[in-house]
């Protein structure tokens, strides 16, 4: 860290999300513009010089024919090598992200998308290409309230809080387009809500929606999958799944199309 902090340091920033605190650094001040394009969804600025993690962008630069290398360090470990930039900043944006949901005090996230229903949340855990997002926008255009479709972001008493991110609707190319939810006639919650139910589900073409319940401590270690800060708060983490697996209903099934399980689960309540 001695080596890299000798660096020219010509420019940065500061910002906290979530109780996590993180600098910026760059030896380009032209870049610091584009760096803070990459802070995670509801960072604020932040005048402290202490922080939990340090980010370093050392740029490279061309000297006649030669190109030196654009470096990412987070700490002391070189993250990325590149002579692209847009790749540093590409690597930036994962990384801040990651770091915040990881290292989050106040916060637990799942990687789930979220809905607001007659006073209670349903959240809906996935990875990528299990049709999260479908299933949120199929819950939108019924009536129910947008609260994020990527991230549930639980406080420690397990109520879920609004990250109203646009939504991330994939292409048929598998490229994704940011789509606010207002263009989708959508409403964003304001505050947060109750776990209603948790429905552990992906899509397969032409299978109908039979789920079963899930028993709370199944629910909670099922859950435990989907969250961020297990490796680095695992009793924090499980005493908020508990909280949640204890007041909401866990289903779990293969759903088929999108409407067909919405108006089966919003007509039951």
């Amino acid at each position: 860290m001695e080596k890299l902090d000798r660096l020219g340091w010509a420019a940065g920033l500061t910002f906290v999300a979530h109780g996590v605190r993180v600098g910026i650094r760059t030896t380009d001040p032209g870049v610091l513009d584009r760096a803070a394009s990459c802070l995670p969804f509801g960072a604020k600025p932040s005048q402290k010089e202490c922080v939990d993690l340090l980010y370093s962008i050392n740029v490279g630069r061309q000297r006649g024919n030669v190109k030196y290398f654009h470096m990412l360090y987070a700490n002391d470990l070189r993250m990325v090598r590149t002579l692209y930039l847009e790749s540093i900043f590409s690597a930036l944006r994962h990384e801040l992200e990651a770091c915040v949901l990881e290292r989050a005090r106040r916060r637990v996230f799942l990687h789930a998308g979220v809905v607001g229903w007659q006073g209670q949340a349903i959240v809906v855990p996935g990875k990528t290409w299990a049709g999260k997002t479908t299933l949120i926008v199929a819950l939108v255009r019924a009536g129910a309230t947008y609260y994020s479709d990527e991230y549930a972001a639980l406080d420690l008493q397990g109520r879920v809080h609004p990250h109203p991110r646009p939504l991330s609707i994939r292409k048929e190319n598998g490229e994704t387009s940011e789509t606010p939810i207002e263009t989708l006639g959508g409403r964003t919650g304001r505050g947060p809500l109750p776990v209603g139910t948790v429905l552990m589900t992906h899509y397969r073409p032409g299978r109908v929606w039979r789920p079963r319940q899930l028993s709370i401590g199944r629910a909670a270690l099922q859950l435990m999958h989907y969250t961020y800060s297990a490796r680095l708060a695992p009793e924090r983490t499980m005493a908020v799944l508990l909280q949640v697996a204890e007041r909401a209903r866990t289903l779990t099934g293969v759903r088929g199309e999108a409407h067909e399980l919405v108006n089966t689960l919003l007509d039951n309540g």
